[in-house]
């Protein structure tokens, strides 16, 4: 099917919901993916987070094929093997007791979210269901996730929003103290603000919401969406941290390009959820989940070694390019900001015409690659990427003397 065609019928037929590029992927290999002419193109966002072992990792694609072989589906009034592998390789690497899979990441944390009020409702009674999330988080587009989240732009049209919600300014530990309250069940945090801007939270910070949960019996729930997985060079970021959450959620590149999403419970709170308390047509999905076992096989310790210092690599390489501010992040969650005056949007756009495939967080071009990338596919794309900064400068130093004139 020609390009033009493919277009052609996503404008008739799907819901304009995606500001597209203007390409066609068509395959893969590692960090290269390829579009339907031939042209290849270095590949810095993984699906935003999803290829997390690169295209066509050949155990993976082996081991989806295999399961498919086999049975494609059933439903979770049975048991099958690759979920419940997965389950017991999840909890071992993770040390948490149980989980709850699902589909995605805001199923996911709709989970979290029930799982938390009904800890609060068994304890504590009804009253006990506000959840603490974070000014500048990101959590989910369904409506309980997008009320989750701490940003209005995500807000607009889709009210009314449920209500147990509270905002806390991150790290800032006054304001955290200050929303807890009697009917406060959990926190809920990101440690790296992903969507928010690539911004770590402090140490500080995080230690003292750790205190206050214990202290007060308040379930910490950790959102990985988007750092679990291996991203930041520990299979958890809040390993970084040195925290030990009641519950944790997963999604993205646990897949490994197909869609999970998982909840995990620890020791509080591993029986919360009863039957009929939850679950999900399509989550444990065979396929999907052994997929998932060849990911998480290959995140040892050797690996994860490997992404914190290829994440250094590609952190120290980026803050020596021309027009680039800084660099935040921690392993391969990269946030960069560029110069004064450009725009990440556009260094995106830019990027995909030369051959490099960015992201955007807030004000800052975000990096996410395949956990897989070598320093060879990192020195190529940010050769491109430094001539698409030079370009975007000499045309805003351009319109700036246009303008003056």
């Amino acid at each position: 099917m020609f390009f033009s065609e493919i277009k052609k019928l996503d404008k008739q037929y799907v819901a304009n919901t995606y500001a597209r590029n203007d390409l066609d992927a068509s395959s893969g290999t590692g960090a290269v993916c390829v579009d339907g002419s031939g042209k290849k193109y270095i590949d810095f966002t993984s699906g935003i987070g999803v290829n997390s072992l690169g295209f066509t990792n050949p155990a993976w694609v082996d081991a989806v094929k295999s399961q498919l072989d086999n049975l494609a589906h059933i439903s979770n009034l049975f048991y099958t093997t690759p979920q419940m592998q997965l389950a017991k390789l999840l909890c071992e690497k993770t040390g948490m007791c149980r989980v709850f899979f699902g589909n995605s990441g805001a199923e996911a944390n709709e989970g979290a979210i029930k799982t938390a009020r009904k800890y609060g409702s068994d304890k504590y009674g009804p009253q006990r269901n506000e959840i603490i999330t974070l000014v500048n988080s990101f959590h989910g587009r369904t409506i309980a996730t997008l009320a989750a989240t701490g940003q209005d732009v995500f807000h607009k049209n889709f009210g009314p929003f449920p209500e147990g919600f509270v905002y806390a300014n991150a790290n800032d530990i006054a304001d955290l103290q200050a929303k807890v309250s009697d009917k406060t069940c959990a926190i809920m945090i990101e440690c790296v603000q992903g969507e928010g801007g690539i911004i770590p939270l402090e140490k500080s910070f995080t230690n003292a919401i750790a205190a206050i949960c214990a202290e007060k019996d308040i379930l910490l729930v950790i959102d990985e969406v988007q750092t679990g997985v291996g991203r930041t060079g520990k299979f958890l970021s809040c390993e970084h941290y040195g925290l030990r959450p009641d519950i944790v959620t997963l999604a993205k590149g646990l897949g490994g390009g197909l869609p999970i999403g998982a909840v995990l419970f620890g020791e509080k709170t591993k029986d919360t959820l009863g039957l009929s308390d939850h679950g999900s047509t399509f989550g444990g999905n065979p396929v999907v989940c052994a997929g998932a076992i060849e990911v998480i096989k290959a995140m040892d310790g050797k690996f994860l070694d490997s992404v914190a210092e290829t994440g250094a690599y590609l952190a120290e390489s980026l803050k020596k390019l021309d027009h680039v501010k800084g660099v935040t992040g921690k392993g391969l969650m990269l946030g960069v900001e560029p110069a004064d005056g450009l725009v990440a949007g556009s260094i995106v756009k830019t990027g995909i015409k030369h051959g490099i495939f960015l992201l955007t967080a807030k004000s800052k071009v975000r990096f996410l690659p395949p956990l897989t990338i070598s320093k060879d596919e990192i020195d190529s794309g940010l050769a491109i990427l430094q001539e698409v900064l030079n370009k975007e400068m000499q045309a805003l130093e351009a319109a700036q003397k246009e303008t003056a004139q």
